[in-house]
């Protein structure tokens, strides 16, 4: 049986913590504890010596020498935002250097092949370029992909992958569509949105920690792992005092650049 692990490379909001412009208690934290960083939202996930890229943000350089990754077989993107698309950039010198027989699969979200030509017209000739379709289920290496719609203004999907166990990820998202609650029920994992503690500043958007928490109940998710985490907005957040409000909840975890789940 193969060994499915789904890792997450990075699991800050937009502005990564620290941010550089930000001098809240969860930025100064940061600064001075290395473990109470946050690079922006990618995850890798690996079925044996295959490793499917999903999402590619603009830390990604950082995050593959972090975790000691040579190789990528697939990329696949949640949606078209720059902090989960700009680091596929750092691939062109992988493609050229390396792989310089082979075209990279990236599946973009639908309607986003001339998006991808204007900002990344140097990788045109060397990737190959596909449209995921939402409640289609790609075949990888014996493991399920299927891309299910979220709440996010733009085109915009979660990942329900379906190895060993179940694992749905969602890393913005605001709620989810009735269709896709139904889809996620009772998964393993939920790996989910959790940008804000306090008030919601983009309710239509992006969830809170609370709200994260609550859709992990509705769902009846085994465990649910919060991800794009600001911790700076709009009440900043340290490392200890969010697990001090987790510690209230049981199966509830906080998400961590190279934590992995094994699936």
């Amino acid at each position: 049986m193969a060994k499915v692990e789904m890792k997450l490379l990075g699991t800050s909001a937009g502005p990564g913590v620290p941010a550089f412009f930000c001098e809240c208690p969860a930025c100064r934290e940061a600064r001075t504890n290395p473990a109470a960083a946050r690079t922006r939202s990618t995850a890798l996930l690996t079925i044996d010596d295959k490793r499917v890229l999903i999402d590619a943000s603009p830390d990604l350089r950082v995050q593959l020498c972090r975790e000691g990754v040579v190789d990528i077989d697939s990329v696949f993107l949640t949606h078209w935002h720059h902090d989960h698309y700009a680091g596929l950039g750092e691939l062109e010198y992988y493609l050229r250097l390396k792989e310089k027989d082979r075209r990279l699969p990236i599946y973009l979200p639908p309607g986003y092949l001339e998006e991808f030509a204007a900002v990344f017209h140097r990788l045109v000739e060397i990737v190959d370029l596909r449209e995921w379709r939402y409640e289609h289920t790609y075949g990888l290496e014996g493991v399920s992909l299927t891309p299910l719609r979220a709440n996010h203004g733009i085109t915009t999907a979660g990942f329900l992958i379906e190895a060993g166990k179940k694992l749905a990820y969602f890393p913005d998202t605001s709620g989810l569509p009735d269709a896709t609650l139904a889809k996620v029920k009772g998964v393993d994992y939920l790996v989910c949105d959790a940008t804000f503690y306090g008030e919601n500043w983009y309710p239509d958007t992006h969830m809170t920690l609370a709200g994260a928490i609550e859709l992990g109940k509705s769902v009846g998710a085994g465990e649910t792992i919060l991800t794009h985490l600001s911790m700076h907005y709009s009440i900043p957040l340290t490392v200890e005092q969010l697990k001090g409000e987790l510690a209230r909840f049981n199966g509830v975890l906080a998400g961590y650049d190279g934590m992995n789940i094994e699936l």
